[in-house]
């Protein structure tokens, strides 16, 4: 997360970027750490990712308690460097929607929350694919939210995105849309897409072979 926020935080200071160069840092900041834990840990860096992977049967609930605290552990610790390195600037990358309308970004989070977690799906059931394709999955979801609706709502996807850097920047607008659209548009993707087969081998640790 810090690399997105951070290139927020920068990019800031600098004056602004490109809005394309901005999607192109949040895809990495998405794809580095799949690159690196996928293997270990199943890459888990989103709360509401978490809650539709436990919802859908794909993970154990049990599973889901230590992600969480993790995740928003590590997204407030990427906040806090960014804070030390960089500076305070743009509210340390917090999400408020740019036109003050709650509902157009409740419905814009919830619908790319809906594409981000999909993607997450389909990597968690098909596997990574031959030369690890599927991986680029996610990444570009996150990677199109950005250039699409990150002028207009920050592209959150990730409510520990949202919270870490609201609550040290002290920055609330609307920080409610996103804490509610985001893992609702989760919850309730995962209650409608169970897992028909799972490839164990493709899947990391802790999780169970499925099939229905």
């Amino acid at each position: 997360m810090g690399i997105g926020t951070g290139t927020i935080v920068a990019a800031a200071n600098a004056g602004g970027i490109p809005q394309w160069t901005m999607a192109i840092a949040w895809f990495l900041a998405v794809l580095v750490p799949i690159v690196l834990f996928i293997r270990i840990s199943g890459a888990h860096l989103n709360p509401a990712v978490t809650l539709a992977l436990a919802t859908s049967g794909r993970i154990a609930w049990k599973e889901a308690a230590p992600y969480w605290a993790s995740q928003f552990a590590g997204a407030f610790l990427a906040s806090l460097s960014v804070l030390l390195m960089l500076g305070g600037g743009s509210h340390l990358g917090a999400t408020v929607p740019a036109n003050r309308n709650p509902v157009w970004t409740f419905v814009a989070e919830a619908a790319f929350t809906t594409v981000l977690v999909g993607a997450v799906f389909v990597l968690a059931d098909r596997g990574e694919g031959r030369g690890r394709w599927r991986i680029f999955l996610p990444p570009t979801a996150v990677g199109v939210s950005t250039y699409v609706i990150g002028p207009l709502t920050g592209s959150s996807l990730n409510p520990a995105r949202s919270l870490a850097p609201a609550v040290l920047s002290g920055t609330y607008d609307g920080l409610w849309v996103y804490l509610i659209a985001v893992p609702l548009a989760a919850f309730l993707l995962g209650l409608l897409w169970k897992p028909r087969s799972v490839d164990l081998a493709d899947r990391g640790p802790g999780r169970k072979e499925t099939t229905r």
